[in-house]
């Protein structure tokens, strides 16, 4: 796995995840100082996770980037135009959300007042952009060979699922059944995280997850950091491989890959199904415990047989040895 200059990453992206590091201690601060409550959360509690969010999601873009710039240059251009305007809205979101946490108005799904519609919309606006900006940038790492070929597809995999993660917020802004059957006029919130059950329940600690109903964040927040985590596996892989013979080979550990890439797909696809049932993560059925299960079992299949030894083809003559070098 390889790690250009941090002077070759995508600027606007590297000084973006600065910031957001002080954003969130800011927010860190606020969540100290401010004892408001806001859904049943601590009212800082949203800046606070968005912004540690976007340091990652900020450097692992600014990085891929730099690797598209390498491999292919005249990809240059695109890439950094789409990096920038993911700056830009993020940028925006960010600004929003903490202002409504300064007034002390939720901000997602908020309709009760004129003011907070168009909050929310412009919001939802620049989430629209930034997934349009991600996908170019998605689309550009297909065009070229970023590094070793199991670095390449980690990335170009957790590409995909980041923007399936990030598409998945889309069902959040549904209407519930019950603003549904209020009346669009009526309904003074348009959309929940919480399937199920009302926002602002009991929730798991840190992460604010719904214990008593399904939560969408659960899936949109695995798929979004596949980002970070598909191309940290691969690093882990690749330090193995100075311990272990087998995953020296290129071949074995995009083999491996490839098959993590699945489970994380497969998981993301669970996690997905078991939120819109209305289950909680921590209380599992039977059904989600056995679908997990395969999962996991298909995955530690698809491991073993990736590990497993190929077959070196037989030379015949000069025909033999030109297949072998293919």
């Amino acid at each position: 796995m390889e790690f250009s200059s941090l002077r070759a990453w995508h600027r606007p992206l590297v000084v973006f995840a600065g910031a957001m590091a002080v954003w969130a201690a800011g927010s860190a601060v606020g969540l100290v100082l401010d004892d408001r409550m806001l859904v049943g959360m601590p009212i800082w509690a949203k800046p606070f996770k968005f912004a540690v969010s976007f340091v990652g999601y900020a450097l692992s873009l600014a990085w891929m980037i730099s690797l598209l710039e390498r491999a292919r240059p005249r990809l240059r251009r695109p890439a950094r135009w789409a990096g920038t305007v993911v700056v830009v809205t993020s940028v925006v979101e960010m600004v929003l959300i903490t202002g409504q946490v300064i007034r002390g108005r939720q901000i997602h799904f908020n309709r009760s007042t004129p003011f907070d519609s168009q909050v929310y919309d412009v919001m939802a606006g620049t989430v629209v952009v930034l997934w349009t900006a991600t996908l170019v940038i998605a689309v550009l790492l297909f065009r070229a060979p970023l590094a070793d070929r199991a670095t390449t597809w980690a990335i170009r995999i957790s590409a995909v699922l980041a923007l399936v993660g990030a598409g998945l917020g889309y069902l959040m802004t549904q209407a519930t059944p019950e603003q549904r059957a209020a009346g669009d006029d009526a309904a003074p919130l348009v959309g929940a995280h919480s399937v199920g059950v009302p926002d602002g329940g009991p929730g798991m600690p840190l992460t604010g997850w719904s214990t008593t109903g399904g939560d969408l964040r659960i899936p949109h927040f695995v798929g979004m950091h596949a980002l970070q985590l598909l191309p940290l596996f691969v690093l882990v892989l690749a330090a193995l491989g100075t311990r272990y013979a087998r995953l020296r080979e290129e071949r074995v550990r995009l083999r491996v890959t490839l098959v993590a890439g699945g489970v994380y797909a497969a998981v993301l696809a669970l996690l997905t199904w078991q939120a819109l049932r209305g289950q909680p993560l921590t209380s599992p059925d039977a059904t989600t415990l056995g679908a997990g299960a395969a999962v996991l079992a298909a995955g530690g299949l698809g491991v073993l047989l990736a590990l497993r030894p190929g077959r070196r083809p037989a030379l015949v003559g000069t025909a033999g040895s030109w297949w072998s070098e293919r």
